[in-house]
């Protein structure tokens, strides 16, 4: 059943920019990306949009729909009152380029800080052998396509810009568990992450596990493990004992 649906999106670049009422025509089972479509098509031609592949996979649809951070092509018509407009924004964390299309460089610069995988001397090459608990936890942490809505939504970078140069986000604290969780690594990331990386910038308000669209326990499976691990190297009194100098003779 095909019905009008109101719209207001925000137009603009990073001048500067407010948003726009539109009526189009959708059907039942569309998602929020098919309206933005439509609009593009019929209404403003030269609305910028960034998408590609329309299946919850890609992560490139990230916008905040009625001030939630979510992925347009998941989020269904049919969760919104017909007779209410539906406002669509671009992420607020991220320097808009156009219209709904953000700048995302920022979480390419802080992924090319993370120290690759080190393999150990005892399985320097694949096939590395696994226990299939530490299969599940790396094949959980893999599963995040990017959509950066955890960076996006995490109050340290939204509310504060001048914590972004110290700071990687949950996304990021995600791969650094991985790694240091990683039986076959031998590289320690638990210092890295601590004092360099903004590990103890996060509160773990959890916002960024309630925006995953993969569902991911970011904070209770990665980051708040990754602060017990770097609690435990630094206060644990057998390790202060074992990390102490010998006296000399």
């Amino acid at each position: 059943m095909t019905y009008d649906l109101k719209l207001r999106i925000w137009r603009g670049d990073a001048t500067g920019g407010s948003l726009q009422d539109f009526t189009v025509p959708v059907d039942d089972g569309e998602v929020v990306l098919d309206a933005v479509h439509h609009v593009q098509a019929m209404r403003a031609g030269d609305l910028s949009v960034r998408w590609n592949c329309k299946a919850g996979k890609c992560g490139s649809c990230s916008a905040e729909v009625n001030g939630r951070p979510r992925l347009m092509c998941m989020s269904r018509l049919s969760d919104f009152p017909k007779d209410e407009p539906i406002t669509i924004t671009p992420m607020r964390t991220f320097p808009v380029i156009k219209d709904l299309v953000t700048d995302v460089s920022f979480n390419y610069v802080k992924a090319a800080e993370v120290p690759a995988f080190t393999p150990t001397a005892e399985q320097p090459q694949a096939p590395f052998r696994m226990a299939q608990v530490d299969v599940e936890r790396s094949q959980e942490f893999r599963k995040c396509i990017e959509c950066f809505l955890c960076q996006n939504t995490c109050h340290v970078v939204r509310d504060h810009e001048e914590n972004k140069q110290a700071f990687a986000g949950p996304r990021f604290f995600l791969r650094y568990a991985e790694l240091d969780m990683h039986p076959n690594d031998a590289l320690d990331r638990k210092k890295l992450a601590q004092e360099e990386r903004g590990l103890g910038l996060c509160n773990i308000t959890k916002c960024c596990t309630e925006v995953c669209p993969e569902h991911i326990k970011i904070t209770d499976n990665a980051i708040i493990p990754m602060k017990e691990r770097v609690v435990d190297v630094k206060y644990d009194p057998i390790r202060f004992l074992r990390r102490r100098p010998k006296a000399s003779v």
